[in-house]
């Protein structure tokens, strides 16, 4: 039960928000509990992160859990529908937010073969066995429920670089992926998708100045885009208010795709 008396769009709904433990997974997590739900909150390596999300959401009032996961491991995807039913009791909303950095920190310094297969096993690979998981919990229940997937916005025009197109690949995959899932689980499940922009997210906060404000000259909204952003269009997706929609990618990017 949840603890918090106040309704909500999501109030008395359970989610599951995978890479959670910061950035938009955090952003994500943090508004499903503030619009009424109780929250599992994944990690790969940043358990300390994940934790302090947890702490977060159960100072809402609402229940929390951090669960260990690694995409690219199937039996540690397996192993993460169980861990979310056991510490909420229920699940209605499975968001497969995580995915590989190639952008900043050790990633960065991979080969390009090295970040395809590291993208290809997290991001495409692991999307695809999480979202099943997920339409097998969902899927057999009275209710059913939601799939949110994230893919990328600019997979829908193409940008030039290596960087860019490995994400196109597997982002676009996602994206295929995710309709035909949509087609193969109703009516009892929904599947939607959503494609950021330009983020504030780690890499955006370290870009240079030109980058920085050559995206603001871009974007017809005149701005980065934030994780609060994104997490909003992931809760109305969870949300009774998105009921008759299902195979439907939400690009979350200032109109800088249209």
């Amino acid at each position: 039960m949840t603890g918090s008396t106040s309704a909500g769009p999501l109030t008395g709904r359970a989610v599951l928000v995978t890479g959670a433990s910061s950035g938009i997974g955090r952003a994500i997590a943090r508004a499903c509990a503030a619009a009424g739900a109780d929250v599992a909150v994944t990690f790969r390596v940043n358990a300390e992160g994940a934790h302090a999300v947890a702490h977060e959401i159960t100072a809402m009032n609402r229940r929390a859990a951090a669960i260990p996961l690694d995409l690219a491991d199937a039996s540690s995807v397996r192993s993460v529908g169980p861990a979310a039913l056991s510490a909420l009791g229920r699940l209605d909303v499975w968001v497969n937010n995580a995915g590989a950095d190639i952008l900043t920190g050790p990633g960065a310094a991979l080969s390009t073969i090295e970040k395809l297969d590291r993208l290809l096993a997290v991001d495409l690979r692991g999307t695809m066995l999480a979202s099943w998981e997920a339409a097998g919990i969902l899927g057999a229940q009275d209710e059913g429920g939601v799939i949110i997937n994230m893919s990328w916005d600019h997979v829908l025009i193409g940008m030039a670089g290596e960087n860019p197109q490995l994400y196109s690949a597997v982002k676009g995959g996602v994206l295929a992926f995710s309709k035909s899932l949509a087609r193969s689980v109703a009516p009892r499940v929904r599947v939607n998708i959503l494609a950021p922009g330009w983020i504030e997210t780690s890499f955006g906060a370290g870009a240079d100045e030109r980058l920085r404000n050559d995206v603001v000259e871009s974007t017809p909204l005149k701005r980065w885009g934030t994780p609060a952003d994104v997490a909003g269009a992931a809760v109305y997706l969870a949300s009774p208010a998105a009921s008759f929609l299902t195979g439907q990618t939400i690009l979350v990017g200032g109109g800088v795709v249209m």
